[in-house]
C-alpha cells in the first residue's frame, strides 16, 4: 500500500524545491498535477521522468478512483502549480479520500504564498486568517471583507492584477486605511514587496499596470484605546465598592481594568480614602 505525499513546489525560483521533494518524484509511481504541462515543464528541468496525470478542479471527481487505484500499488505524489498542494487548490478532497480509504498522507514541505508574503509583511505574525481569493463582484467582495472586519487577526487574501486596484478601494472602504503589503511576484524576477497604508498601495499600484500574481498581508483591526477615567470619577467608584465590603486588593484589580488607571495608583487611592 503506497502513501500519498503532497509536495510543496516553488512559487517561482526553481531552487526552492527541497531535495527531499525531488527525490519523493523520482520515486513516486505517478505525480498527480493541478496543470501537468506547468509540472511538466518543472519535471524536465529536474530530469524527472516519472508518469503525470492531471489531478484539478473539472475533473477531481472522475479522477479519484484511478489515484486510488494507483495508490494501492505505491506511493503517489500530489503537487499544484506553484506552492503547497491542498492550499487553494481541489488537493484536500483527495487527502480526505485517500485518509478515508486508509492510506497514509504525508506533507512534503517548501514555498507557500501565504507564509512567505506574511513573514516578510511587517505585520503581526503570532495570529492570522488565510481567505484566499477574494471574490470578483465588488458587493461579495464587500461583504466577504466585512465579515472579518472586527478580527485581530491578520488578514491575508490573494488577488489577480485585473482586479487589484478594485479590491484595494473596496478594502479601503470596508476596513479603512489600515497598513498593508502587497507581495507581488514573490521569489520571480520582478519580486517586489510594498508596505504602507491601503490608500498609499492604491496610489502606488494605479501608476502601473499591475501585473503578476498578488497576496495581500493587511492589518487586522486594533484594539480600542481605552478612555482613562478622570480621578473625580474613580473616587466616586471607590466609594461605592467600598461599601460593598470588597477587600482593597478586589477593588484595586477591577477598577484598575474598568478605568484605565495603573492597579498601584488605584490601590494608593483606594488606601488614603481609607484613612479618611
Amino acid at each position: 500500500m503506497g502513501t500519498l505525499y503532497l509536495v510543496a513546489t516553488p512559487i517561482g525560483n526553481l531552487e526552492d524545491i527541497s531535495p527531499r521533494g525531488l527525490r519523493i518524484l523520482r520515486e513516486a509511481l505517478l505525480i498527480a498535477a493541478e496543470d501537468t504541462r506547468h509540472t511538466g515543464a518543472l519535471l524536465k528541468h529536474f530530469d524527472i521522468q516519472t508518469p503525470l496525470t492531471s489531478y484539478w478542479e473539472h475533473n477531481k471527481l472522475n479522477k479519484l478512483d484511478f489515484i486510488l487505484e494507483k495508490l494501492s500499488m505505491g506511493d503517489v505524489a500530489l503537487v499544484s502549480d506553484a506552492g503547497t498542494p491542498a492550499i487553494n487548490d481541489p488537493g484536500y478532497e483527495l487527502v480526505q479520500a485517500a485518509l478515508a480509504s486508509d492510506f497514509n498522507v504525508m506533507p512534503v514541505p517548501g514555498p507557500s504564498a501565504p507564509i512567505a508574503a506574511l513573514t516578510v509583511s511587517g505585520l503581526p505574525t503570532d495570529s492570522f486568517l488565510y481567505l484566499g481569493y477574494l471574490p470578483s463582484k465588488s458587493t461579495e467582495r464587500r461583504k466577504s471583507v466585512g465579515q472579518v472586519s472586527n478580527l485581530s487577526y491578520t488578514l491575508i487574501f490573494l488577488e489577480s492584477p485585473h482586479r487589484l486596484i478594485d479590491s484595494l478601494e473596496d478594502i479601503l472602504a470596508v476596513l479603512g486605511d489600515r497598513r498593508i503589503c502587497v507581495a507581488r511576484e514573490m521569489t520571480k524576477f520582478y519580486e517586489e514587496y510594498w508596505r504602507g497604508q491601503v490608500s498609499g498601495a492604491i496610489e502606488h499600484f494605479k501608476s502601473k499596470d499591475p501585473r503578476g500574481e498578488f497576496t495581500l498581508v493587511i492589518e487586522g483591526k486594533m484594539k480600542e484605546e481605552r478612555s482613562v477615567w478622570a480621578e473625580i470619577e474613580l473616587l466616586s467608584a471607590i466609594k461605592k465598592e467600598l461599601e460593598n465590603d470588597k477587600s482593597t486588593k478586589e477593588i484595586s484589580a477591577e477598577l484598575a481594568e474598568a478605568s484605565g488607571w495603573n492597579k498601584r495608583d488605584v490601590y494608593n487611592l483606594i488606601t488614603k480614602l481609607q484613612k479618611g
